[in-house]
């Protein structure tokens, strides 16, 4: 008897993913529950367990084809008997079923096929029908489908640069690799938010000397007492918070005519992976302590390494934090993660002269830069903000003052 392995429920919003890679080859044994493929989706690396225990009967669906939630996999033979099944005696495997999607989730037909009515006011707009939502047959874009859109402000897609081809030469020492559905929305999602926020960046620089010297007294006993290191995400959070609390406008977003304030502060980690940028979110993070904060963003640390990460640990931040000074970066201009409206990138410490009372001294210094949506954040809001951290950060006891 034969179990079907298929794609399960994705999680919110995603709806097909592509295959990554398979743990088993045809006719090996396989345990119930044991990892038998991976999956990327846009979001998260998905691992899909074994239904049932037996033998990898069949591969239908190949590394790298794109499959939709439901979509048959491959399946397993149940019993002893299935020992027997080889590699070789595998058919073929057919093409990849994808799950139905939504009517409204067709893809509508560029060009011509959209009728010359659309394809009309398309040259007069500017806008790529191709961006429009259409509800004619087979998705194609209707006139009212794209009038619709005009009034309704959907952007001019600005007309794609062609890729200069290569010379024979230099082409045959090309390699050309399919990016994955995680690269693909950050990629997608980083532009979105150029184009659609009016996008600023401050800058300000702290003196670390304060939180230097507190970790370096507690962080033997810090550790003992906690089972986690005391590092400088903990502290970096609670000074954002605290900046948050006095500027809210910093911890809002826009949805549509409607400016949306958080009464909650869900802080997202940006961790970088071999596969690209991830935003784990700490989850009311103005409830915790720094302990609790610390060996959040070490767990989240651990499952981004390991591919763990699912949807819901992505989901619902309100504010991020990037750390590029871990990888060297003295300055740098942080991309907002929309539709958030604020986001604090830290940089390398480096020792620096600075004027203290009037004497030049040797401090340890650090950059900080505020990436912010102008549409919501003044600049008198932002260089606050950005102040208040400062502050903070330079005289930590204020954190246990609520200062």
């Amino acid at each position: 008897m034969a179990t079907e392995i298929r794609v399960p429920t994705l999680g919110e919003s995603v709806t097909e993913a592509t295959i990554g890679k398979w743990f088993k080859k045809p006719g090996e044994a396989v345990k119930a529950d044991e990892p038998i493929v991976e999956l990327e989706t846009d979001k998260v690396t998905v691992e899909v367990p074994a239904p049932a225990a037996g033998v990898l009967a069949e591969i239908i669906a190949k590394d790298g084809d794109t499959v939709g939630v439901g979509a048959l996999l491959g399946s397993i033979t149940e019993g002893a008997g299935a020992s027997a099944v080889a590699p070789a005696a595998v058919a073929p495997a057919p093409a990849p079923v994808a799950a139905p999607a939504p009517a409204a989730a067709a893809a509508p037909v560029a060009g011509g096929a959209n009728g010359p009515a659309v394809a009309r006011i398309a040259a007069e707009t500017g806008l790529n029908p191709a961006a429009v939502s259409g509800t004619g047959k087979d998705g194609r874009v209707t006139k009212g489908d794209i009038l619709a859109a005009v009034a309704s402000g959907v952007p001019a897609a600005a007309p794609a640069a062609p890729r200069a081809p290569s010379t024979p030469v230099d082409a045959a020492r090309e390699e050309r690799v399919k990016m994955t559905k995680l690269r693909q929305t950050i990629a997608r999602r980083l532009k979105d938010a150029q184009n659609t926020a009016a996008m600023l960046t401050t800058f300000n620089d702290v003196d670390m000397s304060g939180v230097m010297g507190l970790r370096a007294q507690y962080k033997d006993a810090f550790e003992k007492k906690h089972g986690t290191k005391l590092g400088f995400m903990g502290f970096f959070t609670k000074a954002v918070i605290a900046a948050l609390k006095d500027l809210p406008a910093v911890n809002a977003e826009i949805d549509g005519t409607d400016l949306v304030y958080k009464n909650y502060y869900n802080i997202g980690i940006a961790v970088g992976t071999e596969k690209g940028l991830v935003v784990p979110v700490v989850r009311d993070a103005d409830k915790l302590s720094i302990s609790d904060i610390e060996k959040q963003i070490a767990g989240y640390g651990r499952k981004a390494r390991d591919g763990k990460l699912g949807i819901e640990d992505m989901q619902g931040g309100t504010f991020t934090i990037t750390n590029g000074g871990i990888y060297g970066s003295l300055m740098s201009t942080p991309i907002l993660n929309a539709p958030q409206s604020g986001i604090l990138g830290m940089h390398r410490i480096e020792e620096r002269p600075v004027v203290v009372k009037g004497q030049i001294v040797i401090r340890p210094m650090m950059y900080l830069a505020l990436s912010y949506d102008h549409r919501i954040v003044d600049g008198r809001e932002a260089v606050t903000f950005l102040v208040r951290v400062k502050e903070t950060l330079e005289d930590p006891a204020r954190l246990v003052l609520d200062l």
